[in-house]
């Protein structure tokens, strides 16, 4: 298929995954709209090296990999992504999507989560779990930790000891601690070569505001 085609084709179901998506309720700021439209754009950067993916797969399973979100201390919070593929193949089937299409796009929600600890075996469903990872790391990704932490009360920062050299660390008690405990991990296991290399330089990012943290609280 040409790429006039497929730009074509793109725009033309955005609109359309973008609304099934907003009409799911919830609350959840970490996981809004804006998120989806974030996660695609990470996935067509990611697409560049990737020609042969299906775009239209990955576009479907971007928009609607939350269409069911738990939240983080959720006790089914593992299963979340198998629900959001199930509900996502009865939604598009609803509207028509290309049929053959449906178990790729399942495949790429039910893996993307961290959670889920589901392996993704389609280049498609890797940059999935990519794209979705790269928004939880860097300046919004920040903001995206800050916000849920206070979602689940946990506190900014330990008191006396933020950057947690003398104590274990703890994310659900501080949420500072998250950078260290999970965000730091992500780069290593991103899927593809654009994603790793995104990852770290996003990283970077997180480990200097740690540090300027510290340095900040420590002085109050």
């Amino acid at each position: 298929m040409n790429m006039t085609i497929t730009n074509t084709l793109l725009a033309g179901w955005q609109p359309q995954l973008a609304a099934i998506a907003a009409a799911v309720p919830g609350d959840d700021g970490a996981h809004d709209t804006n998120h989806l439209h974030r996660v695609w754009r990470n996935a067509t950067d990611l697409l560049a090296d990737y020609p042969d993916a299906d775009a239209l797969v990955v576009l479907a399973a971007c928009y609607l990999h939350d269409i069911v979100n738990l939240p983080k201390n959720h006790p089914e919070r593992h299963l979340a992504s198998r629900q959001a593929a199930q509900q996502a193949t009865r939604e598009l089937a609803a509207v028509g999507f290309p049929a053959d299409l449906l178990p790729g796009v399942a495949h790429a929600i039910e893996t993307h989560s961290f959670s889920a600890a589901l392996t993704p075996e389609t280049i498609e469903a890797k940059i999935v779990q990519d794209a979705d990872r790269l928004d939880a790391l860097g300046a919004v990704g920040l903001a995206r930790m800050f916000y849920t932490a206070g979602r689940m009360g946990s506190a900014l920062a330990h008191g006396s000891d933020p950057a947690g050299k003398h104590r274990a660390l703890d994310d659900k008690a501080y949420s500072l601690d998250h950078i260290a405990v999970k965000l730091a991990t992500l780069p290593a296991t991103m899927q593809t070569a654009a994603g790793r290399r995104l990852g770290e330089e996003r990283v970077r990012e997180l480990h200097a505001f740690r540090d300027m943290f510290v340095a900040e609280w420590a002085a109050a």
